[in-house]
């Protein structure tokens, strides 16, 4: 097993996570994913439908159980690291409160106004008097813009601005680490940007660490420090953005595996390539997938 490296706040080890498929045989959904998230850093997870970044991500927060692997986490209140699937309920609600999450919906509660549900984790998990609550609402509408809309109902928000709320939510117990599910999904171009510039600001002002998933390339150039490639349920690569943008931007022909031909694909969207091609997928399958 992979040794993860001593900077860091999430690392991940030979995780594999399994679903049967319809004839009730094991799939591998992830397959042997190892990965470091470094103290302050914003790295996205990217790659096609299908590929496992949802499930990834499912798995960092404990929603799923992988069955091979380690997840460890290194935040500021932990003397050494913790491995996310030995914690038992107590240690995994305790992790929790350490990390916020903005899901792809914004999974705003219809029954609460905007308010109430930035509220909620303040008043489920924190010791915060009652009457400081409402100071702190209101600071956590501020840093996204949200304060006019504070006593509308989610019916009556943009998707944008639920986006918006939930991410106010997400940050309402200060959080060390930030968790991103598709931010920019269903979104104009210039509603999403306006996402991303929150993402950045927020990850500035709060000191953040926040791991972004997204297919969506536009944004996550713009927000990214690293990023990460899968595909098929594996790491294909992980580097700089500048690497990435490099990778993006060479000709296909200057290209010296199939592996860089079909990232540069995706990253550039082109419908020819290892991705769509009938021979390069064969080829592609017998240099990545079978190793």
């Amino acid at each position: 097993m992979e040794e993860p490296t001593r900077d860091f706040v999430i690392s991940v080890r030979d995780l594999a996570k399994m679903f049967p498929d319809q004839e009730g045989c094991p799939v591998r959904v992830l397959d042997g994913i190892n990965l470091d998230v470094k103290p302050g850093e914003t790295l996205v997870i990217m790659g096609g439908s299908g590929c496992g970044k949802s499930t990834l991500l499912n798995c960092l927060i404990g929603e799923l159980h992988p069955e091979v692997g380690r997840i460890l986490y290194q935040t500021r209140t932990m003397r050494e690291p913790a491995n996310l699937l030995e914690m038992d309920e107590e240690a995994m609600n305790d992790l929790r409160k350490r990390f916020g999450i903005l899901f792809q919906s914004g999974a705003l509660f219809n029954s609460m106004t905007v308010a109430e549900n930035v509220a909620l984790p303040l008043r489920e998990h924190s010791y915060v008097d009652p009457s400081i609550i409402d100071i702190v609402v209101t600071l956590k509408l501020e840093q996204v813009h949200m304060r006019p809309h504070r006593d509308k109902m989610p019916s009556q928000l943009s998707g944008g601005q639920k986006k918006r709320a939930g991410l106010a939510r997400a940050t309402a117990l200060d959080p060390e680490i930030l968790f991103y599910d598709e931010p920019s999904a269903g979104l104009d171009p210039v509603t999403s940007a306006a996402i991303d510039d929150l993402i950045i600001d927020l990850s500035k002002k709060l000191l953040v660490t926040s791991v972004v998933v997204t297919h969506e390339m536009d944004s996550a150039f713009r927000i990214a420090d690293r990023m990460v490639m899968l595909d098929r349920g594996r790491v294909l690569r992980i580097g700089e953005r500048a690497e990435f943008e490099t990778l993006r931007d060479t000709p296909p022909e200057q290209l010296a595996t199939d592996e860089e031909r079909l990232i540069h694909q995706f990253l550039r969207g082109d419908t020819h390539g290892p991705l769509t091609d009938a021979e390069g997928m064969s080829e592609y399958e017998k240099w990545i997938v079978a190793g």
